[in-house]
């Protein structure tokens, strides 16, 4: 700062239109000092028959003849043997991206004021006859804006003070007596003071949005840290219950094995005894055929009849056992062993999928409330390039009305040609509410932007185009319609009707408005565009407005 107040002490001395120090000064008749060169080049450019003075603006007839100003000059040699800096720091002068002093020759500074009058811009030194020349003092200075020429019309190279409301644009007074005569004009500055109370009541909405949507995503982040907390302990419980598991079922493993063993060995005991009986069975009957052998050899009778009745009495055999004990006692333990897996097998299989059912369906509950609706008011405004001819909207594009005749003569191939209808400016996505006071015969409608504009009604007609969804409203009741089908609906019947979006969710919800909030119908589906709020009128008269307080 201090740099800078030495260089605005060298200014005293300097060009006010290069700002360098003064060469070969020279004095003009109102005692303004500029370089000889330069104010001979401003002149010379300025092909009027009036010379001026560029920092006070007093007009010279004739032109003045220049003479130098000898002290001056002496005065400036010896400032600069003083070691003054020759210039600003780079910083002070415009760059690419900077608005750039219109006076300034040269290298030009940055501009530090815009005046909306002279339609120029003004560094600080060149803006000082706007705070002392009284004409000047009364123009309109603006902070430094690149675009200035916006503000002149292309057509008459005029300031554009004027806002043409049927047209929606800014024009000068030479078009409102010309293209636009007829049409309703306001002045800029009206138009800009009714809007500026549209954007205090927007900032208020999306103000207290933000404060609703930061308390939801805190919210958010206490599940997310919940979801975190209890997800990592379930591991660790789950990971102990499945080795206490793993344990109990090893322990329960070594049991049946020590089972099977004890009855493998009690089986086989069993089954030994019954083969060595078995066994002297068989070398008993051997012994025995051999002597009904040697006997039936004999010659002596009496000896044959006695011994042959004795050797032919039958001892006891022994006969296996009805039912093999080599595997029937296993064979039922292994049983109970594959119908224990099966049942743990299927409890876990169900058991996780049902825990993987539940974890995937996290919703967002809808407000019960129409102070808890209003939280995610949105203010809607309608398209007037989307509107059928026929249909009249009003100033604010809050309210459009099925008229007779038709309202205008251009069409757009954004515009409804063949149905009553009319779209909103803006897509919605995330949570949105807003309200709609109907009269006659109307369809409440969202749909995609692509809908037809000039086709068949099953391609541009809301609530039969499958990509829109409509409630129709007439005075005998409701009714909703989408892609050419259409449900009856019961609900007490209202003049303003809800409707609540949540896109990511996949719902929309219509409700009826009396001193409760009664739900008509909820759709419930996936959304894969932003979708536009729309309305059709099917009757002359029939009107809807938008409308966002009690």
């Amino acid at each position: 700062m201090a740099q800078q107040a030495i260089w605005l002490e060298r200014e005293k001395l300097s060009c006010s239109i290069c700002l360098e120090f003064l060469k070969d000064p020279v004095t003009i008749p109102c005692g303004h000092s500029y370089c000889m060169s330069c104010i001979k080049d401003y002149w010379d450019k300025d092909e009027k028959e009036t010379f001026g003075c560029p920092q006070c603006r007093k007009d010279f007839t004739p032109r003045p003849v220049l003479v130098k100003n000898t002290m001056l000059a002496e005065i400036v040699e010896d400032l600069k043997k003083v070691g003054l800096p020759a210039a600003l720091p780079d910083h002070f002068y415009a760059g690419p991206e900077d608005v750039a002093c219109d006076f300034c020759t040269g290298r030009r500074l940055k501009a530090f004021k815009s005046c909306l009058v002279c339609l120029a811009s003004y560094c600080e030194h060149h803006l000082q006859p706007h705070y002392d020349v009284a004409p000047l003092k009364k123009h309109k200075l603006v902070e430094a804006n690149l675009k200035l020429q916006e503000n002149i019309c292309p057509h008459h190279d005029e300031v554009m003070k004027i806002y043409c409301r049927t047209d929606q644009k800014c024009i000068c007074y030479l078009c409102s007596m010309d293209q636009h005569k007829g049409h309703q004009t306001v002045s800029a500055a009206t138009e800009r003071a009714e809007r500026q109370t549209d954007l205090t009541g927007n900032r208020e909405i999306i103000q207290q949005t933000i404060q609703d949507r930061e308390e939801d995503m805190k919210t958010l982040q206490n599940q997310i840290e919940a979801v975190n907390v209890c997800a990592d302990k379930s591991v660790m419980d789950s990971e102990k219950i499945f080795k206490d598991l793993i344990s109990l079922i090893e322990k329960k493993s070594s049991k049946v094995t020590e089972k099977i063993i004890i009855q493998q060995k009690t089986d086989l005991g069993q089954l030994k005894k019954l083969q060595e009986k078995m066994r002297q069975e068989i070398e008993e009957l051997k012994k025995k055929d051999s002597e009904l052998e040697r006997l039936s050899l004999t010659e002596d009778n009496l000896h044959f009849i006695n011994r042959y009745q004795s050797l032919s009495l039958q001892s006891a055999s022994t006969n296996l056992p009805s039912k093999s004990l080599n595997s029937h006692n296993i064979e039922k333990m292994m049983l109970a062993v594959l119908t224990l897996k099966d049942e743990l097998q299927a409890t876990l299989g169900e058991e996780l999928v049902k825990c993987g059912q539940s974890a995937s369906k996290v919703t967002v509950q809808e407000p019960k409330t129409r102070s808890g609706f209003l939280k995610y008011a949105w203010q809607i405004s309608l398209d007037p390039v989307t509107a059928n001819p026929f249909l009249a909207l009003s100033a604010n594009n809050r309210k459009a009305t099925k008229m007779e005749d038709e309202q205008s003569e251009y069409s757009n191939p954004e515009t409804f040609l063949k149905w009553w209808q009319v779209l909103g400016s803006d897509g919605l996505t995330g949570r949105c509410y807003w309200e709609v006071k109907w009269s006659g015969r109307v369809s409440i409608a969202v749909a995609y932007k692509d809908i037809g504009r000039a086709g068949k009604v099953s391609e541009c007609a809301f609530g039969h185009y499958e990509k829109s969804w409509a409630l129709r409203c007439v005075s005998s009741g409701y009714s909703f319609h989408h892609n050419n089908a259409f449900t009856p609906l019961s609900g007490p019947h209202s003049s303003r009707v809800g409707v609540y979006l949540d896109h990511s969710a996949g719902t929309l919800s219509f409700y009826s408005i009396t001193e409760t909030m009664t739900l008509l119908h909820r759709v419930q589906t996936r959304f894969t565009q932003p979708l536009y709020p729309g309305f059709w009128l099917l009757d002359g008269g029939d009107s809807v407005e938008l409308k966002f307080s009690v």
